[in-house]
């Protein structure tokens, strides 16, 4: 088993909204996409609809680097738009957006995902945020993402920014996955006795003309196929940047704890994916609010209490991969709340001062964009 250099690299997706109306961007012009690659080296790509952009840090060696890597894109991208009368968002949903109103964008990929999966897919408008961190062991990725995956809910948790949806507060803190949940091969990962285990599953598929790769799972945790790294996908996009890299740390710390683990041939305890999911599903539907069950009790316990435990999990994780500061950052989510909270708190103050229903979704748009490029 080879030493995993649990390097890490961030993925974020944002939303191009216009600054008069608030509304999203259906058709940027080309020329903010073209400038918009080449003021990022590259690090920046369109995604499924032309009103979001993707970006993607490189390589990096530690959770402090990467996230001042985006940091620095989201500065270029705010800059940029700006030229152009528009502004990013870090949100997974549009307060008041319509997915009927939006412009796929122009490739052979996302051509063929709209033919394979139709309404499903065009109503793909969300957001979200991906972490990978490097595993170089085939097999080791897929003996951690069984254990790791026990951990998703505490993530998304602690992620959430899509409480809205069609200009509805949708009583969720992450509508984002009811949307993402529509399409095949999503949610929580399989379970698989080996690499080649994996391997043999896909090729399954892909004999069958199903899919023509692994980049078609769409698993809220999966081993990439471009990277040798074990990518989480569970979380909605932080508005607030620094959120984002409390919980990379998290998750780049679980991975080492899990791999100390194994390295004195000790495991986390396994959990069946009925259990996990009823944890992400109270992940999805509270947040932080109401708290996770801990299986080992056999209760719900508030995530405050959850959260100070894997603080004290992690902390030998934190203090080799120097990411302390990241770590514990995550206490500042329960204090500030998530995305989803402020929005909603947002809307909530609006509407008492006496905005209509326009006005107050505008808002929490204003909030979006200020909370996205402060540069934290």
């Amino acid at each position: 088993m080879t030493e995993p250099s649990f390097t890490i690299g961030i993925e974020e997706e944002y939303l191009l909204v216009d600054l008069e109306t608030r509304d999203l961007v259906a058709q940027p012009p080309a020329e903010l996409l073209s400038e918009g690659m080449v003021r990022t080296d590259g690090r920046m790509t369109t995604e499924f609809l032309q009103s979001q952009l993707e970006v993607g840090t490189r390589k990096c060696a530690s959770v402090s680097e990467a996230a001042a890597e985006i940091v620095e894109l989201r500065s270029v991208l705010s800059d940029l738009a700006g030229e152009y009368g528009s502004a990013i968002v870090a949100a997974s949903t549009h307060p008041f957006g319509t997915w009927e109103s939006q412009e796929l964008t122009s490739s052979e990929r996302y051509q063929k995902l709209d033919k394979d999966h139709q309404v499903v897919a065009r109503r793909m408008l969300i957001c979200g945020m991906h972490v990978h961190v490097g595993l170089d062991d085939d097999d080791l990725r897929i003996d951690l993402m069984r254990q790791a995956s026990y951990f998703l809910p505490h993530i998304l948790a602690l992620s959430t920014s899509s409480p809205f949806w069609y200009g509805a507060n949708t009583g969720l803190r992450s509508y984002r996955l009811t949307v993402f949940d529509g399409m095949p091969r999503t949610g929580l990962p399989e379970v698989f006795e080996s690499w080649s285990d994996f391997q043999r599953h896909v090729k399954a598929l892909v004999d069958a003309g199903v899919i023509e790769d692994a980049s078609k799972l769409w698993w809220d945790l999966r081993p990439s196929i471009r990277y040798p790294t074990l990518e989480m996908r569970i979380a909605d996009v932080c508005t607030t940047a620094a959120h984002g890299a409390s919980l990379a740390a998290i998750f780049q710390c679980v991975l080492w704890m899990l791999y100390e683990l194994k390295r004195n041939n000790q495991r986390w305890r396994g959990y069946s994916n009925m259990l996990v999911q009823e944890n992400r599903w109270r992940a999805q539907r509270y947040g932080f609010d109401a708290g996770l069950i801990d299986f080992g009790v056999g209760a719900i316990v508030p995530i405050a209490d959850l959260v100070e435990e894997i603080l004290e999990l992690l902390g030998p994780a934190a203090d080799a991969l120097g990411c302390v500061d990241e770590l514990t950052g995550a206490r500042d989510i329960l204090v500030t709340g998530t995305s989803a909270h402020r929005q909603v708190a947002v809307h909530e103050a609006s509407t008492a001062d006496g905005a209509g229903p326009d006005e107050a979704l505008r808002a929490i748009v204003d909030f979006l964009i200020e909370e996205t490029n402060r540069p934290t």
